[in-house]
Order: structure tokens, then sequence, then C-alpha cells
């Protein structure tokens, strides 16, 4: 970069632990770093806070890790101050344009009213404002790193659509973010490695936890022993989540599942009952247990909407990346959950390399991966970690057989298991996207996010990533004003 030049940009969206590892890194590198993110505050779903107004003496007390969390918090308010980086919140991203020759890609037709000038080549980044998001704002980057993190999947059964159903990620998300409970009484389901530190937090803050059912086997944990052995910090989390669980006289039942959940209103009671070995309940297992509110989960998926839209390769459900992190599009790197579930560490581990990797060859020089051997190396150990996890957490093999004809799976279009089934076995569909054209299941506001997994379920077929045009919902008037702005650019191209 010569003399008196402006410092090449990035666009960071996401502001969770690899948001923030990789725009500290690429700051302290002599990018301008522009972070946008939809929450009020950065730290993202693992290290979320309550707001300041709620006055929390002690926020540290639902967290681990949090002595990472205040250098990361020190690390950008100083780069602010410096005015390396901007931070830009509650900016809902809905689409990246790429910007070839001055011009957006051929694919890439969207371009937001009020968008800045861009250079030659580039990106812009376009975002819903605030709470309402009805006005959109675009950013220019010479780069974008994609951060965007994971979302809770969650497996439909008979009642699962009552009130005081919820995700145990929104149950966690109550706590950390609001000071509330949930419910009084709540029993936390599915499986996944959140589901203890969701029941342990509860427990902590005054809940009666009645159960924590956790469908997955013990035996897989001892088929994955020398694997977990490598990660004596991680057991000991584990063991303190435990030894929580236990002090608060929290129920374990090993290898259950929720079979219904029950109530006329609200929810009043769920039924669980064990599993064999093939995945299947246990007739006469089945046992009640009253509650007001079911936290239930069962892992996590990728965000991989904003990748997609820019033409990045996915593999089955993660964003495909090099060993610098980056996506087969120039100038785009991702980071953390998008690349795969993993965890902090991870994630942490991936924004480091990225933004160390981003900040080289946005200044024209080749990265030395010496630089970043040790986070490399963290970064192995937690991929073989979290593919030891995915072998454990796994859902039941047959849970398909407990849904009702009845049971919704899509809720947003009120799509019952029945359609789904009728799809499949009467009028040949034998993927997601069949069953979607011929039920409407994932096509309503959400989009799929939240029915995918059930419907390649039911459907028999790989469930992958579904690409959206946009990655979240947008207002018409957004869509208008984008057009009116085409039109004039055309003429004042034309004049």
């Amino acid at each position: 970069m010569t003399a008196g030049a402006e410092p090449p940009s990035a666009a960071v969206i996401g502001a969770g632990p690899a948001g923030l590892a990789a725009a500290l890194a690429a700051a302290q590198r002599g990018v301008r770093v522009t972070v946008i993110d939809s929450a009020p505050q950065a730290g993202g779903q693992f290290y979320r806070r309550p707001a300041e107004a709620l006055g929390a003496r002690r926020p540290q007390a639902l967290h681990h890790q949090w002595r990472t969390w205040e250098r990361l918090r020190d690390g950008l308010a100083e780069q602010i101050t410096a005015g390396r980086i901007t931070h830009l919140t509650e900016h809902h991203v809905w689409f990246v344009e790429r910007r070839i020759g001055g011009a957006a890609a051929p694919q890439q037709q969207p371009r937001s009213s009020r968008r800045p000038q861009a250079g030659a080549h580039g990106f812009l980044v376009h975002a819903l404002l605030g709470p309402a998001q009805e006005e959109s704002v675009a950013v220019h980057a010479d780069a974008v790193l994609l951060a965007t993190g994971g979302y809770e999947k969650v497996l439909p059964f008979p009642g699962w659509t009552l009130p005081g159903v919820i995700t145990a990620g929104g149950a966690q998300a109550m706590l950390k973010g609001g000071l509330v409970l949930p419910g009084r009484t709540v029993v936390v389901a599915g499986t996944g490695p959140l589901l203890m530190p969701v029941a342990a937090g509860l427990a902590a803050a005054g809940a009666d936890v009645a159960a924590l059912v956790e469908s997955a086997d013990p035996k897989s944990f001892a088929r994955q022993a020398a694997t977990l052995a490598a990660h004596p910090d991680k057991l000991a989390e584990g063991a303190r989540y435990a030894a929580q669980l236990l002090r608060h006289r929290v129920p374990l039942p090993p290898r259950h599942t929720v079979v219904e959940a029950h109530g006329k209103d609200a929810l009043e009671a769920v039924t669980i009952a064990a599993l064999d070995t093939a995945g299947r309940v246990r007739p006469g297992t089945e046992r009640r247990i009253p509650c007001d509110t079911l936290a239930v989960g069962h892992g996590m998926l990728p965000h991989t909407d904003l990748a997609e839209g820019l033409g990045c390769r996915v593999d089955g459900l993660n964003v495909t990346v090099d060993a610098e992190q980056r996506t087969d599009v120039p100038g785009v790197w991702a980071a953390g959950e998008t690349t795969g579930i993993g965890g902090a560490a991870l994630s942490l581990a991936e924004g480091h390399i990225a933004g160390r990797s981003l900040a080289a060859r946005l200044r024209g020089s080749e990265p030395d991966p010496r630089a970043w051997a040790s986070a490399a190396k963290s970064r192995t150990k937690m991929r073989e970690f979290a593919a030891a996890l995915g072998a454990v957490y796994v859902p039941p093999a047959h849970w398909t057989e407990q849904l009702h004809d009845d049971t919704l799976v899509c809720r947003c279009e009120e799509v019952p298991a029945s359609a789904v089934r009728e799809a499949v076995e009467e009028l040949g569909a034998t993927d997601a996207r069949t069953v979607k054209l011929l039920t409407r299941a994932g096509m309503g506001w959400c989009q799929g996010r939240m029915c995918s997994a059930a419907v390649a379920g039911l459907a028999g077929c790989e469930e992958r990533s579904a690409r959206r045009p946009f990655a979240r919902p947008v207002p018409l008037g957004v869509l208008a004003e984008e057009r009116a702005a085409d039109d004039t650019d055309d003429e004042q191209n034309l004049s």
C-alpha cells in the first residue's frame, strides 16, 4: 500500500467469537474493519449478556471462559477508539453483493438504494436497520468475512407447538440476556452438548429442572474415548456441569426421548420413554413428567444463506474453506459455526486465522502460516473433538415413527406429517425440494429453517442446506426502492 493511500477494508458479518477474533486480527494488521451484527451488543449467543439497564451485578455467573470474553471486549473497544473498527449493531444482513469491474456480478442483482459507490472490485453488504427492519443500508468493503454462526435444530414430536415448548438455546438466551426463567418447572430434552449447560444454568437460577432427557447412548462416549481424553479441559467442564445437576438433584435418565408434550392451552406435562439400541422407543417404558416448560434441541445447523448467495461452495451443510479459511469465491472468508459446528474455542481459532489471512492478502503479501501455527493446531484438535461429539450426539434413528399424522412439521404453513408422507409414499417425492413444491413445507416466514431437518427425515433424503435468494425476509418497500435506484443508475449511465 502506497503512502497516503486508503487502508484496505473488510466487512465482518457476525460479532460472535469467530467474528470478533477475525476483526481484531485484521484491524491490528492495518485493515479498516466494519463489524456488522444483528444483536444490540457484541458477543453472539455464546457471550450473550444482560442489557446494561437490567443492572446485573455478576453477569459472569452465567458464563465460563469469561476472561476470554473480557479480552475480546477490551480489544474491540480499543480498536473502535483507535478508529480501526466500526461496530454496527442491530444491522440485519440480508444480502451480500459481489462487484466486478464496478458492476454487480451476474448472479447478484439487488442493490441498496442508499449504497455508497464501490470501487472496481469489492462487495456491498446490505442490511436492514433496527428492530423494525424497514430500511436498508449498504456497507462497501474490499473483502468479506462470514462469521454468521449457527441456529438450533429442532425435530418435531406430538405437542411440540404448544405454548411452553421452546428451544434449549432460547431458554439459555432468556436467562443470559433477560435474567428471566422460561418457567418454574422445566424439562430439558433432546441431544447435544448444549443441553447440559442449559439445564445447569436453569437449576442454578432457581428453576425446578424436572429432568435432563438425553437421547445419546452412553456407550457412544466409550467409542470416542481416545479423542475425548485428549481434551481434559472439556471433560472437566462437562464434569462441573454434571456435578451441578447432581447437586440440584436433577434426574438424568440415559438414552431417553420425549414422546409427546401434553396440554390444552399450554404445556402441562411431557411423556418420555427409553430407547433401545436401534433408536426406537421401548414399549412400556413411557413415563409422564408434569412441567410448564420444555426446552428442547437436537444440535445445531450452520447459517449458510449469505455464503450460498455469494456462490460459495457448500459441502453438505458446511461452507467449504481452505487452510486460510478462504472460500472458493475470491475475497470471501468464512469462520466459526458456518464452516461446521464446533463450539467457541474452534470459532476463535478459525476467526484468528481468517483475520490474519485476510489482512495479509488485502495488503498484497503472501500469508505465512507459521504466524498462526498455534491457532492452526488448536483448530485441528477442536475439529477432531467436534467430530467425536457429532458421532455421539445424534437424534434417535427412528424419531419419525413417533409423529402422528396430524403432527405439524412445517409450522409456518401448517403442513402436517401426513401431507409429507403422502408426498413421498403416493406422489413419488424423493427430495426435500419436491416435498416443498407438493406440500408448501418450507415456504413460510422462516423459509424452512425450522422444518428442513424434519422434512428431510420424513422424506428419507440427505439433509442439505437450502439455497435462498436472501438471508432473511425483506420488506417489499425496500425491494421497490432498490428497483427505483437501479432505474436511476441506468438513466445516468445512458446520459
